[in-house]
């Protein structure tokens, strides 16, 4: 008991002995350590201190000088096994990520649940035969591209939701894909069963806080469609409206932010290992896709967008549900019932002349909200159409939705346009605006490969078809463009819409009725009330720069006659530049030093000269010994510095 007392008692004296270790390494690693695991390295100093100390007690006591003189040898070896201990621990397991003990042993649980994900969806690859390119390895054939598409889409479909939902996206994806693959990957679906209803009606109460009784006056049981994110049921409320409730599958958050860990992580290996996952870009694509699928998860967001795409379009030849906003939450959403049947089943009983009007009205819809509004319904499949009981259409589903700045907007009416008149060099000007271009690009070489794509498509007075804007989509691929994903979701929607369009009235023509449909917005834009609109919002946004016009010339004419005019370039003026060039000069100034003291302290080990601090050992050869500890000290420092980089440029941008 005396022997534990003593112990607590003394623990500040060793806390205080320690210290002066955890404050120089942290100093010399140049990271904030955690505290705990810079004292244990500091412990670790101490040891192999103390051991030395204790071997080196009979020179010490046959020559005070010795003592003196391996002082600092010692100390030295003491830091070093400090540095050491702390560089592997923090290769092992990399401070930072702000867990501590409690909190590592309380991940304890995800770890092994996401481990045994992983080992599920390995086996899920392994047997479809795709295993081997989970590793970056790639099929450049074209013999075997059909069979392992295939084997692609039946690992997606037993994945589960998530990767269906990635192989959705990637169908979609014309400019990265083969054709192959994209057919395959368009016949993905849901193959879900449904929920048990008294999980549904937990989910529901937890969320409306009361029960289904006082919310609703009648609510079925049965659900009206089952999807991967959510179940749809009928119901009333107590006002007599009729509603469909929304509401998502228990647990299916989890579900997904495990496999999308998953699907982050493979593609983050893949980027470091395989070129042509570089070239595609996954970490980009597999961080959109994350968060459009979180987006998704929470139907408050789509109430948001019912809500933005109802501002957006103020026709009446389609309809959009409105949402009941004071029942509806992240799990459930509320919605007016709308009235009609999926136009795959009910296209048959509408007339023929009706049906043309009807898909026009449609693409007039989906197009105002891509070209004027920025915000779009992005899955017009015939699942999310409806044929109402009055005779007009109803758009249903909202989770998916697209949005375009004013910028993007702007490109892509001008390279419609410029597809209207056959124009490369509009068509490679409109490209420019609404692709990722890299750093260098031969625009004359573009320019021509337009001209041709151009000729091949729109000679001859012929109308263009989607077809060339897959053939646009590979050209883009070939010149290392990049297409934003909001760019690829307007083409994914007329993709779509066009099935949607077909199947109402067989033999529409989306591009040409689009042309017809940008020829009247050009009719309307031509309006004195839109010019005079146009005219003056330009002039506002000019009136700021006007004002401040002469005060700036003023400034230019006095300096100019007075001599001192004079023009700043400012090299590195970019943040990220100076960190760049810091960081190198840092590494090759540890690299040179550490190298020179290296070199100084072999030179000296291997002298003979000088005078005898000990009968086996020379000064000169004590300086050796402190400066070889300088300069492994010098070294571990380097490759720390190196190691922290590369992990972090591994985890921000991957190359």
């Amino acid at each position: 008991m005396a022997t534990v007392i003593f112990g607590l008692l003394s623990l500040p004296l060793y806390v205080l002995m320690l210290w002066p270790l955890v404050v120089a390494s942290r100093r010399v690693l140049g990271v904030r350590i955690r505290t705990v695991r810079a004292l244990v390295g500091a412990a670790v100093g101490w040891g192999v201190a103390a051991r030395l100390m204790i071997a080196l007690v009979p020179t010490f006591e046959r020559s005070t000088g010795a003592f003196l003189g391996l002082l600092i040898p010692v100390a030295g070896c003491a830091f070093l096994a400090t540095l050491i201990f702390l560089f592997l621990t923090e290769m092992a397991f990399p401070s930072g990520g702000g867990l501590g003990v409690v909190g590592r042993v309380r991940s304890l649980r995800r770890r092994l649940g996401r481990a045994r994900r992983y080992s599920q969806v390995t086996r899920i690859a392994v047997r479809h035969g795709i295993g081997q390119y989970l590793v970056g390895r790639r099929e450049d054939g074209g013999r075997r591209q059909a069979v392992l598409a295939r084997s692609l889409r039946r690992a997606l479909e037993d994945g589960g939701v998530t990767f269906v939902k990635l192989g959705q996206v990637l169908s979609t994806r014309p400019d990265l894909l083969p054709a192959a693959y994209i057919d395959e990957l368009s016949r993905l679906q849901d193959q879900v069963a449904p929920v048990d209803p008294a999980g549904i009606e937990r989910e529901l109460v937890e969320e409306l806080g009361r029960p289904l009784e006082e919310v609703f006056a009648e609510f079925d049981r049965e659900p009206l469609g089952t999807a991967s994110i959510a179940q749809v049921y009928g119901a009333r409320l107590h006002s007599g409206e009729r509603v469909v409730v929304k509401v998502r599958r228990p647990g299916i958050d989890r579900v997904v932010e495990r496999d999308l860990d998953i699907v982050d992580r493979v593609a983050r290996s893949l980027e470091l290992r395989a070129r042509w996952a570089r070239s595609l870009g996954v970490v980009d694509l597999a961080d959109g896709f994350a968060a459009a699928l979180v987006e998704e998860l929470d139907f408050r967001v789509e109430a948001r967008n019912i809500a933005a795409v109802t501002a957006a379009y103020t026709g009446t030849e389609v309809s959009v549900p409105s949402v009941h906003m004071e029942l509806s939450s992240e799990r459930v959403l509320v919605m007016r019932r709308l009235d009609g049947e999926p136009v795959r089943a009910a296209v048959g009983s509408v007339e023929p002349a009706r049906r043309e009007g009807l898909a026009r009205a449609l693409l007039d819809c989906v197009l105002r909200q891509v070209l004027l509004h920025g915000v779009f319904h992005a899955d017009p499949h015939p699942g999310n159409v409806l044929l109402l009981t009055d005779g007009t259409l109803g758009l249903l589903d909202f989770g998916s939705v697209g949005r375009l700045d004013a910028g993007l907007r702007n490109g892509l009416r001008d390279v419609l346009a410029a597809v209207d008149r056959g124009d490369s060099a509009a068509l490679r000007d409109g490209l420019m605006e609404i692709v990722d271009r890299p750093d260098e690009i031969d625009e004359q070489r573009l320019e021509r490969a337009l001209g041709g794509l151009v000729a091949k498509h729109v000679s001859h007075g012929q109308a263009p078809d989607l077809d060339m804007f897959t053939d646009l989509f590979r050209l883009v691929a070939d010149f290392r463009l990049s297409i934003p994903p909001p760019i690829a979701a307007v083409f994914r929607a007329l993709a779509t819409m066009e099935g949607t369009l077909a199947l109402l009235s067989p033999g529409f023509n989306i591009l040409v009725e689009s042309r017809a449909f940008a020829s009247a917005l050009v009719g309307e834009r031509m309006q004195p009330d839109s010019l005079r609109r146009t005219a003056t919002d330009e002039l506002l946004s000019l009136l700021p720069v006007l004002r401040r016009l002469p005060r700036r010339i003023d400034r230019v004419g006095a300096a100019l006659e007075q001599g001192r005019l004079s023009v700043n370039v400012r090299l590195f003026a970019d943040e990220r530049d100076r960190a760049v060039v810091t960081g190198m000069l840092h590494e090759v100034l540890l690299a040179f030093t550490g190298t020179a003291t290296g070199v100084m302290a072999v030179l000296l080990l291997a002298s003979t000269s000088g005078p005898r601090v000990l009968p086996e050992v020379t000064l000169n050869q004590l300086f050796g010994y402190n400066l070889l500890v300088i300069s492994a000290l010098l070294g571990l420092r380097l490759l720390f510095v190196v190691f922290r980089s590369q992990r972090r440029r591994g985890t921000d941008h991957p190359t």
